[in-house]
């Protein structure tokens, strides 16, 4: 793709088989693209629809398409546009070399493209044997015969890998160290060697086939249609056609079909498909459920919040689609690696032909036999699936549990973390503080207090301002009307209400706008020593009153930090707090802490950190999001704003502190996988490259030695959708 021109930003998903490319359609035509992809023998289509073949091949792969919007075919798009498709992964290096075929899924091995491909292999390598022990002379070309039949479709794909550019492919090896095998008269061995090949291609499809599992099951949590209430009655609709505001009625039993929020009913919801919190949570009026949770009990009627496009679940499988782009840098290291190590394979495999026949006049047939072998083992197939297949595996394990990460990259980051900052409120805390203690100044009551307060504080989604809305309307105070109202970050809102200006704010801001004196404020250290969060309410010089406020930190908090410490990580807390209210806070949880903290001082502490080593940033709200963007990994809490969620590099949708230790372990088990893999494909490597060269291995030992040791690390990797990184070790 990347050599024609207008073509740019070319990425191709293995595990979520897409292609995205950037088009100049000025320069090369949709169809183009789509010739040039079905050429190499794949399938290709817009997304949504499912991919066809211009010809078929054995063995080569149909896609569905999981990356684009617009149709590739269609006419009156603009010159530079975003093209999306998807297409079987590249495999091992090779274009053509895939496992897994869309329209086999679902099919027992010896129903698929590849699996009757074995079937015929084999078949035919067993009757040209039994011909070969009757009449060995008729036996020969019998195997001849066998070999050339089974070597047809893996030489197409060669062939047509070569006429684009890709000679070093394991299907170019392979038809070369067969047609090899024949020339110098060791037919049974090449008809052999195809049928080895054939074996392992199916092996490998399967393994892989399992990983993509994990992935693809998410699509199917949410339910395909949804009966929404309209005009007191219920229709059926596809669930993907719900918008924002409708009511739907679940039955129990049933998978929700979209995020919403419960408008009647109260019944029990497991979100275990969604987040893995495995322990089914009561839910009534005005609380929130995510689509694919299920509902246990009593029918709920639910208003959409978000649409089909903007779910969790679609939210979880974008994420998990596009975290292929970012590559873990071993996985960019190896794919450089791996550019240059085929071709010095193939120069290692001529030498050894060359030197020993021109050099010492050694017989051609041991050199050539041996330089074929060596072609076969030094196929980088194990290698270079050695990271995707974990980081995959990971992701999809990760995914389950509602542990998010976007990209291998992230899973290497997370694996060298050594500090662990935390923001407090809605993070540590449950994020929803309640109104203590309400003591007002002067002339000023209670109610009107609380008036200004919830006025300055309307359309606020800040927890704080919520407690005090929340309490205003428990006593039955209206919020005086206000306008122009604006954000002080870190420090708190100021608004026009009555036609003057009202504060709700920090104490340490009120002493200097003389909302507070130094009386005043004693009872406001009171409160801070009482673990609680005291927001001082006045007008210009005219102090109103201290609304005091506490938020209790979450039952799992403290198993969270022991397990981190005896995991060597040190976790330091980062709010924007008072240091009484962070040190009660702290104190509670045996961590230490950073107080009063504008998002500007949180960045400059994450940047110093940082320089020391890796460091791991857990928030939820608007204000963390710069420091999410620069700690090396950037985790928003599933219940934090869209913008955390989005800013972050991971998420942990269950909103337990636990998720935090989990989600470094799961990390650090991908990437002790990935080492493992490595050594199992290059020790593998080495040893049969040596044995080759000496003759003590032949062709099919050599061929037996590179399926294997691919099988081995896609297998290995498949151990991580078992791993439990929830358990300490």
């Amino acid at each position: 793709m990347a050599r024609l021109p207008g073509v740019s930003g070319v990425e191709v998903g293995i595990m979520s088989e897409r292609l995205r490319l950037t088009l100049d359609e000025a320069q090369t035509g949709r169809d183009r693209v789509e010739a040039t992809v079905r050429a190499l023998g794949y399938g290709i289509a817009p997304r949504g629809t499912e991919a066809k073949k211009e010809f078929v091949l054995p063995g080569a792969v149909t896609t569905t398409a999981s990356g684009g919007d617009r149709d590739h075919a269609g006419h009156g798009h603009p010159p530079q546009s975003d093209t999306r498709a998807a297409l079987g992964g590249p495999g091992h290096g090779s274009p053509g070399h895939v496992h897994d075929d869309p329209a086999d899924r679902g099919k027992h091995w010896y129903q698929t493209a590849k699996g009757r491909l074995v079937i015929l292999t084999g078949l035919l390598l067993g009757a040209a044997s039994i011909v070969e022990a009757l009449a060995p002379d008729t036996g020969r070309w019998a195997l001849v015969a066998a070999c050339l039949i089974g070597l047809a479709p893996v030489a197409q794909r060669a062939f047509a890998a070569l006429l684009v550019g890709q000679p070093f492919t394991i299907e170019g090896l392979m038809t070369i160290a067969a047609l090899g095998a024949l020339f110098i008269d060791a037919a049974q061995e090449a008809a052999l060697v195809v049928f080895l090949f054939a074996v392992g291609e199916v092996l490998e499809g399967v393994a892989a086939g399992r990983a993509r599992d994990g992935i693809r099951a998410l699509a199917n949590l949410v339910p395909k249609t949804a009966l929404v209430e309209s005009d007191g009655s219920m229709r059926e609709v596809p669930a993907e056609s719900l918008t924002v505001g409708q009511t739907v009625l679940v039955r129990p039993g049933d998978r929700i079909p979209a995020d919403g929020e419960i408008v009647a009913g109260t019944s029990g919801v497991d979100e275990s498909p969604v987040t893995g919190e495995s322990v089914p949570k009561t839910r009534g009026p005005g609380d929130t459920v995510l689509a694919g949770a299920i509902n246990t009990e009593a029918a709920l009627r639910v208003r959409v919040t978000k649409g089909p496009e903007d779910n969790t679940i679609a939210r979880i499988i974008r994420l998990v689609e596009e975290a292929e782009e970012a590559r873990a840098p071993t996985e960019r290291f190896i794919d450089r690696l791996s550019r240059w190590y085929m071709p010095a394979i193939v120069t290692v495999a001529a030498l050894v032909v060359l030197v020993p026949t021109l050099a010492f006049g050694q017989p051609w047939e041991t050199w050539v036999y041996r330089s074929l072998a060596l072609l076969l083992i030094g196929c980088p197939c194990a290698l270079v699936i050695s990271v995707p297949a974990s980081i995959a595996s990971a992701l999809s394990t990760g995914a389950r549990r509602g542990l998010l990460m976007k990209g291998g990259a992230v899973v290497e980051a997370a694996a060298k973390v050594r500090w662990i900052v935390f923001d407090k409120t809605g993070t540590l805390t449950h994020g929803r503080p309640q109104v203590t203690d309400v003591v007002t100044f002067g002339s000023a009551a209670e109610a009107e207090v609380l008036a200004v307060a919830a006025g300055v504080e309307t359309g606020s989604s800040h927890p704080l301002a919520l407690a005090i809305l929340a309490k205003a309307q428990a006593a039955g105070i209206a919020a005086l009307p206000a306008t122009d109202a604006k954000v002080l970050m870190g420090k708190g809102v100021v608004a026009m209400v009555g036609g003057a200006p009202a504060w709700v704010a920090s104490p340490r801001m009120a002493m200097e706008l003389g909302g507070l004196d130094r009386t005043k404020l004693r009872q406001a250290t009171a409160f801070e020593e009482e673990g609680k969060t005291a927001a001082a309410v006045f007008r210009e010089k005219a102090p109103l009153g201290l609304i005091a406020m506490r938020d209790e930190p979450r039952a799992d908090a403290r198993d969270a930090m022991r397990q981190l410490a005896a995991m060597g990580l040190t976790p330091v807390i980062l709010t924007g707090d008072n240091p009484r209210t962070a040190a009660a806070i702290a104190g509670s949880l045996g961590l230490t802490f950073a107080a009063d903290m504008l998002p500007e001082d949180k960045l400059a502490f994450i940047r110093q950190r940082g320089a020391e080593g890796g460091v791991m940033m857990i928030g939820d709200g608007i204000n963390d999001a710069p420091a999410l963007k620069q700690a090396s990994v950037g985790v928003a809490m599933g219940s934090g704003t869209d913008v955390a969620l989005e800013t972050a590099d991971a998420a942990v949708l269950r909103d337990r502190v636990t998720d935090i230790p989990a989600k470094i372990r799961l990390a650090r088990a991908a990437m002790a996988n990935i080492r493992q893999n490595v050594t199992i494909a290059l020790g593998l490597k080495a040893v049969f490259l040596v044995t080759s060269v000496l003759g003590l291995t032949g062709l099919w030992i050599a061929i037996m030695a590179d399926t294997g040791a691919t099988v081995l690390v896609t297998l290995n990797a498949l151990r991580l959708l078992r791993f439990n990184p929830e358990r300490e070790v």
